[in-house]
């Protein structure tokens, strides 16, 4: 075969491979714009006969009272609750636990370490909602005085142990990808490891540090069998997270299966559905943002 022939042939691979890739991410959007419509559509059929600031401004969900009563105000403060629980939680240990393995751990024990943590990530949910509700959902009853393990906190223990996986990867490649001259340059100056680390390497960091922590938001929030099992699902608008109550996953999860189709309440979980998708969004939206500065 000529030269030419070979050549004409590699490009023309080249051209069907840029296609293919092309193409993949057309498709992507093409299925996340669907899936908005596909939400959208059964939504707008709920405030057809339902009032929008109802939904999004009440304070009762009683969808099988008479009349129906779909105010979501205590499906979002309950997953507000949760998520913020678990970031408390999640944010220090997952960060610190990053700059161990970047900076400080000797390489035996980074591989190891590293091994455990994608072994973490692939637990199943609902492994770990057996866990809360057969050990940490007592523990936490007895050790705090509880009414009922079965609570926003004991949600939030767990999300936070699913979150930390994506914060501790993401946020040690970041470290790593900081330039060793920064470092060197810090210890020149006479700075102590800790100086360094804390001063310099964290700070050029912090884009993508960030971006992780946004992603664990993302996996928190939109996390569903967890919450369902251990929060106690009470639709009330909550006071503390000492207290059941439910997020906006665990209710479309635990009442699709009951709710009659083409009903109210029907058309109501696809508005939280709606809700939902629009908050996941966004999060990973600004997770991007941060990704594709901590790249430049």
């Amino acid at each position: 075969m000529c030269r030419w022939e070979q050549a004409l042939q590699k490009k023309i691979s080249e051209h069907i491979i840029e296609a293919c890739i092309r193409l993949s991410g057309f498709l992507v959007i093409a299925f996340v714009f669907l899936i908005f419509l596909f939400l959208l559509k059964d939504s707008l059929s709920l405030f057809g006969v339902y009032s929008l600031g109802q939904f999004l401004f009440g304070t009762n969900w009683l969808p099988v009272s008479e009349p129906p009563k779909f105010g979501m105000v205590p499906l979002l403060l309950g997953s507000i609750y949760v998520t913020v629980g678990a970031i408390v939680i999640c944010v220090p240990i997952g960060v610190a636990s990053a700059m161990f393995i970047a900076e400080v751990a000797p390489k035996s024990i980074k591989h190891i370490l590293k091994a455990l943590i994608e072994i973490l990530a692939a637990i199943p949910s609902v492994v770990l909602g057996f866990i809360g509700i057969v050990w940490l959902g007592p523990f936490l009853r007895t050790a705090l005085n509880l009414k009922t393990g079965m609570c926003g906190l004991t949600g939030s223990v767990l999300l936070a142990f699913m979150a930390m996986p994506t914060i501790i990867s993401l946020s040690e490649d970041a470290l790593v990808s900081v330039p060793k001259t920064f470092k060197e340059a810090a210890f020149g100056l006479g700075a102590t490891r800790w100086q360094a680390l804390w001063r310099i390497i964290l700070p050029s960091a912090s884009s993508g540090i960030i971006a992780g922590v946004m992603l664990g938001i993302g996996r928190v929030i939109g996390e569903t069998m967890v919450v369902l099992m251990v929060t106690g699902n009470a639709p009330v608008i909550p006071v503390s997270i000492l207290q059941p109550l439910r997020t906006l996953t665990a209710t479309i999860a635990g009442e699709m299966g009951e709710a009659v189709s083409g009903s109210e309440h029907y058309f109501a979980l696809f508005a939280v559905g709606m809700i939902l998708f629009i908050i996941t969004f966004l999060i990973n939206f600004a997770a991007d943002v941060f990704l594709r500065k901590a790249r430049k």
